[in-house]
């Protein structure tokens, strides 16, 4: 039996404990894996939920879409109304526990199912407090359950030949772009959307994050794409971000770090 196997003959089990059961997805490659492996086994007995918001990159919902009409899936795209919350607004350091309440709780409030999140155990080592609002809607999490991580999740999605999502780079929410305390707004979080499509079509990055933040606009890079950028370059990316954002504010290009939004967070 192979690795894989043993994965999913662990996942089968979490999803013949739970039928009728939920997917909650956000468009990212845990939990559309999840949703792909979990349909192979419920089938009919399986709703996936998708919440749309200017949170929520515009490819992650095209992506969420595009599987559900490939294969069948039962899609029910949702507002989890996060954005008539003024605790999620007010952007404090654990917004995503607003964030998540409400996504669960309009879950509760539209399926009596099961609820399964994509969460595996590399995000338990993470700041994460939508764990918590997981836990107080009593959300499980087969990737857990089943001792996969993320390279796991990788190899699972591309065992099934679901390549697109095993390369798929991590993309947190849009939120998680907004400096804590700078109060989230819609067509802030559009505009951030827009700059990361952008640069994707230029440089074809490994990863690209566009932070707004006190001090202006922070556009991330791996070091390589930082590396091929030209002065010249530069200025004429920070001209069509600043068309973006609707103004100039000052634009900054720096060398993507993992969980710097966290760190700043954490010191601010």
């Amino acid at each position: 039996m192979t690795t894989i196997e043993a994965f999913l003959g662990r996942l089968d089990a979490v999803f013949d404990s739970a039928r009728p059961a939920a997917v909650a997805i956000s468009g990212g490659v845990d939990s559309m894996t999840l949703a792909f492996v979990a349909h192979l086994r419920l089938g009919a007995d399986l709703t996936m939920f998708h919440a749309a918001s200017a949170a929520v990159p515009v490819s992650a919902t095209e992506r969420v879409r595009d599987y559900a009409a490939r294969h069948g899936w039962n899609l029910r795209v949702i507002d989890a109304g996060e954005f008539a919350d003024e605790r999620y607004l007010a952007n404090p350091s654990n917004r995503c526990f607003f964030c998540k309440s409400n996504l669960y709780g309009a879950l509760s409030s539209l399926s009596k199912a099961q609820l399964f999140s994509g969460t595996n155990t590399d995000d338990l080592g993470d700041w994460r407090p939508g764990l918590k609002a997981a836990e107080a809607n009593s959300v499980r999490h087969p990737f857990v359950e089943a001792g996969m991580s993320k390279a796991d999740v990788r190899a699972m999605a591309a065992a099934h030949g679901l390549n697109d999502l095993a390369e798929l780079a991590s993309a947190p929410c849009l939120s998680s772009r907004i400096e804590t305390a700078l109060r989230i707004e819609p067509q802030v979080l559009r505009a951030v959307d827009q700059v990361e499509m952008l640069v994707r079509r230029e440089l074809s990055p490994d990863t690209v994050r566009c932070r707004v933040r006190q001090t202006g606009i922070v556009v991330e890079l791996d070091e390589t794409t930082l590396s091929r950028l030209s002065d010249a370059d530069r200025v004429e990316l920070a001209r069509k971000i600043a068309d973006a954002f609707d103004g100039p504010p000052p634009i900054h290009f720096q060398a993507y770090v993992r969980g710097s939004a966290f760190l700043r967070e954490q010191s601010a």
